[in-house]
């Protein structure tokens, strides 16, 4: 019965990760396109529930040191939880970092914050980054280790358009004012780090085995 109340418990901290990352995909896509499009509907409700991802991954934490006061767990069952607290804060990260770029998003409207030589940039780093949320998303439902690597090589590309990014302000043709510098400049290294975290949250999950949270 012990068992059965420990397994449930799992199940519970894993359906609350899934809660928590399909949040933060929303929150990056409703940023993206507040940032891309100038769109302060959008900038404003990624603000907002930016704000909610660190209530719910506190709440989270708090049931995971719970578990581990009450049951004791070892082996795999610690590995589970240990990683769960870690992959709660790269999920609160991850919020927090969509909610900047909207913020840049709200501080610049009605104008953009994105010059038109990188506007495509930024199309381009917002679609990857959200794909490689939703792939979180799945990841954490059902953990597969194939998922996990191939994550890990599609960050690559989010790397090549920051420093794609950073060539491009430093370079002799940049005319643009110190306004879009700064603005370009942060907003890309939150694509860049959100796009880190997704990393960092595969590598704990194909330390995992297929199949451990259900287990």
């Amino acid at each position: 019965m012990a068992r059965e109340v420990f397994q449930q418990e799992l199940k519970e901290v894993q359906e609350r990760l899934v809660e928590i990352a399909s949040d933060v995909t929303r929150i990056m896509q409703s940023a993206s396109h507040s940032f891309t499009k100038s769109d302060v509907a959008l900038a404003d409700q990624a603000i907002s529930h930016a704000e909610s991802i660190g209530e719910k991954a506190l709440a989270l934490d708090e049931l995971v040191i719970r578990i581990l006061a009450r049951q004791s767990p070892v082996a795999r069952d610690l590995r589970i939880l240990v990683s769960a607290l870690r992959i709660s804060a790269s999920l609160e990260r991850m919020g927090a970092l969509a909610g900047h770029i909207a913020q840049i998003a709200r501080f610049r409207y009605p104008g953009s914050a994105i010059p038109e030589s990188l506007r495509s940039t930024f199309v381009e780093m917002g679609v990857l980054d959200l794909a490689l949320a939703n792939k979180i998303v799945k990841l954490l439902a059902d953990p597969d280790v194939d998922v996990a690597r191939s994550i890990q090589a599609e960050d690559e590309r989010v790397d090549e358009l920051h420093r794609h990014v950073f060539d491009t302000v430093l370079g002799d043709d940049w005319k643009e004012n110190a306004v879009f510098t700064v603005d370009v400049t942060l907003a890309s290294r939150y694509h860049e780090r959100f796009a880190d975290h997704v990393v960092d949250i595969s590598s704990k999950l194909s330390y995992l085995t297929t199949g451990e949270w259900n287990d």
